[in-house]
C-alpha cells in the first residue's frame, strides 16, 4: 500500500496539462484520479457527431492513464459523465456499461454547456482505487511525471 502521505503524478505529452498546469492522472495514497478525458483526436474525426464512439474513445484514454499505475477498469471506483446534450446519455451510458457494466462504479452523468473544442460532445472523469497493497504502489509502476506514460492519451483532456 503507497503511504497516505505520498502523491505521484502522472503526466502525458498533452500541451493542455503544461499550459493549465495539470497532471493527466495523480496517485495519493490508494487513490488514483484521471483528469477530464475528452476523446482522443481519432475519436472526435472519426465519431464528430456519435456521443457512443466518443465515449468509448475517451474512457479508452482515462484507462490508458491507469495503466502505469497498474490498474484497469475493475479498479474503478468512480466515473463522470459530462455531455453537452441530454440526447447523448442512452449511448454514453451504453459505452459505460460495456466498459465497466463486470465492476459497475458509481456513476454521475452530468449536462455541460459546451467544452472548448465544440465537436466533443462528452468529456468523462475516473477514480480508481488501488485497494489494499496494490495499484498505485505495485511494483514497476512508478509513474511520477513520466511524459509517456498516458499511452497515446495525448490529448484526452479538455476543459468545461
Amino acid at each position: 500500500m503507497t503511504s497516505s502521505r505520498e502523491v505521484r503524478r502522472q503526466r502525458s505529452d498533452s500541451p493542455w496539462e503544461e499550459a493549465i498546469g495539470a497532471a493527466r492522472a495523480v496517485a495519493a495514497g490508494d487513490r488514483v484520479i484521471v483528469s477530464g478525458t475528452k476523446p482522443a483526436p481519432g475519436g472526435i474525426g472519426a465519431g464528430e457527431d456519435e456521443p457512443y464512439e466518443q465515449a468509448l474513445s475517451a474512457f479508452g484514454a482515462a484507462l490508458a492513464a491507469l495503466e502505469p499505475f497498474g490498474l484497469g477498469a475493475a479498479d474503478v471506483v468512480r466515473t463522470r459523465m459530462y455531455l453537452t446534450h441530454a440526447r447523448d446519455a442512452d449511448e454514453v451510458g451504453r459505452a459505460h456499461r460495456e466498459l465497466f457494466g463486470a465492476a459497475p462504479p458509481a456513476a454521475t452523468t452530468v449536462l455541460v454547456a459546451g467544452f472548448v473544442d465544440s465537436r466533443v460532445l462528452v468529456e468523462v472523469e475516473i477514480e480508481a482505487w488501488a485497494g489494499a497493497g496494490g495499484g498505485a504502489g505495485r511494483d514497476g509502476a512508478d509513474g511520477a511525471d513520466d511524459a509517456d506514460g498516458a499511452d497515446g492519451a495525448d490529448e484526452g483532456e479538455g476543459a468545461r
